[in-house]
């Protein structure tokens, strides 16, 4: 039987980024073996011309489709309940920036109410209550979450576009710029297993 074989089953089936650890225990093997199942399999994509990829995202490996055909996937899985809407996106690009951040902060830069906003986003843990700022009133810190990084395809929150104001606008951009939802689009350099994934990278060796 395939590593490799085994390996698309498992991110085929997980929906989400696995770890290491987490296919190395499926597989009852040693990580090592699993990061040589990961080149292999990234290898036959690329050999076969398969619209889809490995990639190291948010901490893991998951299956997704290539860059190139982003477009065509866009057309069947927009869906307007899974889309964030501006309102929702600007809320999330200021936390996203200035965590941990409070309401009243955040609507200080926004200039408008986010209540109704924070809950949806807590709703779609996308941001979670990070404990309470030591100041008047102790108005609740708010910070993004795992699920954060696998809708704007990246590993870790430092993987954000530099941001050089503070314009809500810029913020805005800068994480729209990032939103490529993971399981749906590829990204650019390849990347080895067993180093230091970047933001939605794709490992082993793949076709151009």
């Amino acid at each position: 039987m395939s590593q490799a074989a085994e390996v698309e089953c498992l991110l085929f089936v997980a929906g989400e980024p696995l770890q290491l650890a987490d296919l190395a225990r499926a597989m009852q093997c040693d990580p090592m073996d699993v990061e040589e199942a990961l080149r292999e399999l990234q290898v036959e994509l690329g050999a076969r011309g398969s619209g889809l990829q490995v990639l190291a995202i948010a901490g893991g490996y998951q299956l997704a489709t290539r860059t190139e055909y982003a477009d065509t996937v866009a057309r069947l899985a927009a869906r307007s309940d899974s889309r964030l809407s501006r309102a929702a996106l600007e809320t999330l690009a200021v936390i996203a920036y200035r965590q941990p951040t409070t309401q009243p902060e955040i609507e200080a830069v926004r200039g408008v109410s986010v209540g109704g906003v924070l809950k949806t986003l807590q709703e779609r843990r996308l941001i979670v209550d990070a404990g309470r700022k030591a100041t008047m009133g102790r108005p609740i810190l708010y910070v993004t979450t795992q699920e954060f990084l696998h809708y704007f395809g990246l590993k870790e929150i430092a993987d954000l576009p530099p941001l050089d104001d503070a314009d809500v606008s810029a913020i805005v951009g800068k994480v729209a710029a990032s939103a490529q939802p993971a399981p749906r689009s590829g990204g650019a350099d390849p990347q080895e297993p067993g180093t230091a994934p970047q933001d939605d990278a794709p490992i082993g060796e793949a076709s151009s």
